[in-house]
């Protein structure tokens, strides 16, 4: 893979970091989307490892890495979560795709089906025109269906993000978010969801959705197929694109 050391050290970090961080959180859609409450019965100490890997050689050369990591612990009415995930797209000795993102969440439970949520998070996107951004979030979430077949969230809440562009040039803005979270358990080992999340400040909107399609393998392994959607309405004017679109199938191990 083509890159500077630097950023091979930092995909290299990053890699050790979503696999360190795997554990047993029961499978849910993205961190930061509007998860649901952990089941009476869910272990205190939980997480999940993603791994998707594709190499093609011949008349094109290519090269696709994903991987993606939670750990979740329960405190009383406090649930708690750590993320980690990295994605690289390498095609003919040139790469496309390098991003990071690292993560933690808070949430805690009130009475009935409301809670309340706060997350921070560092991303880092080669190709998408800043350096680095960081953004943190808080507000108040409501568990809209919680059945044996299907699950619906939403929260919102004011947050802040910092820009760090690759021109130098920094900015902090406020921003309002909002999202939604849909799961269908179709079977006893096969499950749909859907999430979205918008997260609006005023030069720019920011809309992420992830659609993921898990089957079951055995009590660990699951085999995971998901498109995601980023869209920025006002990226940077050096980005490649204000859109990325990702389809994958990838491993999936819990514990």
């Amino acid at each position: 893979m083509l890159v500077s050391r630097g950023s091979r050290w930092s995909l290299l970090l990053s890699v050790a970091l979503v696999m360190l961080l795997g554990g047993a959180l029961p499978v849910h859609a993205d961190l930061f989307y509007a998860p649901p409450a952990p089941q009476d019965d869910a272990p205190k100490m939980s997480g999940e490892a993603e791994l998707g890997y594709t190499r093609l050689s011949g008349n094109s050369n290519s090269r696709t890495l994903l991987a993606k990591g939670r750990l979740t612990w329960l405190t009383g009415r406090h649930t708690h979560t750590l993320r980690g995930e990295t994605r690289s797209v390498q095609e003919n000795d040139e790469t496309s795709t390098e991003q990071y993102l690292l993560g933690g969440r808070e949430r805690y439970e009130l009475e009935g089906p409301h809670y309340l949520f706060g997350f921070g998070r560092w991303e880092k996107d080669r190709f998408s025109g800043y350096d680095y951004q960081f953004t943190t979030i808080g507000g108040y979430g409501r568990q809209w269906l919680d059945g044996p077949m299907h699950t619906l969230s939403t929260e919102f809440g004011p947050g802040y993000r910092h820009d760090a562009y690759q021109d130098g040039k920094e900015e902090d803005l406020g921003l309002a978010y909002a999202a939604l979270d849909y799961r269908w358990n179709i079977s006893e080992g096969a499950y749909f969801e859907q999430a979205v999340s918008v997260e609006a400040a005023e030069p720019n909107t920011t809309t992420r959705s992830i659609s993921s399609l898990t089957s079951q393998l055995n009590s660990h392994l699951a085999l995971k197929m998901s498109f995601e959607v980023k869209n920025n309405t006002n990226p940077p004017d050096d980005a490649e694109a204000n859109t990325d679109r990702t389809t994958s199938m990838s491993l999936l191990y819990s514990w």
